[in-house]
């Protein structure tokens, strides 16, 4: 099964344009899955029933997983059983009529202006470090890019002339405008930070960690988490609340939902509005009057 699910994600990378991150969702989602049918003794595609999928579901369930989390990993089986369905190698797809778990839709997590505020002002300092710092806290809240856009962006990927980048996302992309603060703050990252940060090396990475390498997801998470504890912030604070806060501050403010919808990349409106729950209309208008990411 492992040869099929290797296939499967050559398909989605060479035919579907899917990003890395994407790929290695699928791949990571699958081979958990044919880890559990080979103790159940089925290690051929073919072989899988409706059966041992809903017993994959079923122990998932019962391993305390999220809804969401089951969900996403049964779409992962649908896409892979289908693809298989449709390359005749399955003369009937298993899992067609599995139904995902009901998600309970949760209400995005937002900073205050004012918390997203302290939080940007403790990158404060002149070291290489605290510009790359600064200037990553800066253009994640100015643009709402997800922190895998973030990390991915090579420097043929921001126009600081006209004040845009361009996210790739597999063969999508799109370009996000970014304001002021953030046009400032790369703009001493780029002239005092990242060549002493690359230490002689050379790269198209536009932020670097402090060997000079490529950043990765969780070092960024480690350095906001670190300015949102220096900040006193009591949320349990990720790189998606600043993306959350982009959002809702935005459109808090009065900006177009579907103007909003393409910065994000979301391809349902109806995630978009999920932002609009926050906060009630009244305490919008007392708390972010005037407040607009990259001002």
């Amino acid at each position: 099964m492992k040869e099929e699910i290797a296939n499967f994600t050559e398909y989605l990378r060479t035919e579907k344009g899917a990003s890395e991150n994407t790929q290695a969702s699928y791949q990571r989602d699958l081979l958990q899955m044919a880890v559990f049918l080979e103790e159940l003794g089925i290690k051929e595609t073919a072989k899988v029933t409706k059966t041992a999928l809903t017993s994959y579901i079923l122990h998932l369930e019962k391993e305390g997983k999220a809804s969401a989390t089951v969900s996403r990993m049964l779409a992962s089986a649908k896409a892979f059983f289908n693809y298989e369905f449709k390359q005749g190698m399955l003369k009937r797809d298993p899992a067609e009529s599995i139904h995902a778990p009901k998600i309970e839709k949760k209400i995005p997590v937002i900073l205050s202006v004012e918390e997203v505020k302290r939080l940007l002002s403790e990158a404060s300092g002149e070291s290489a470090k605290e510009l790359r710092d600064r200037a990553m806290l800066e253009l994640l809240y100015a643009t709402g890019i997800r922190v895998s856009e973030l990390v991915s962006l090579k420097l043929s990927d921001i126009h600081m002339g006209v004040g845009y980048i361009v996210c790739q996302d597999g063969y999508k992309e799109r370009m996000v405008p970014f304001g002021r603060a953030a046009k400032e703050a790369m703009a001493r990252y780029l002239e005092k930070a990242r060549g002493p940060l690359l230490k002689g090396k050379e790269t198209d990475w536009l932020f670097t960690n402090c060997s000079g390498g490529e950043m990765s997801r969780q070092g960024f998470w480690k350095i906001i988490k670190h300015y949102g504890k220096r900040a006193g912030i009591q949320t349990a604070i990720t790189p998606h609340t600043l993306r959350h806060s982009f959002a809702a501050h935005l459109l808090l403010n009065g900006a177009d939902m579907k103007a909003v919808q393409t910065m994000l990349g979301h391809s349902d409106l109806a995630t978009t509005q999920a932002y609009t729950a926050c906060i009630g209309e009244h305490a919008v208008r007392e708390a972010y009057q005037g407040a607009k990411p990259g001002k």
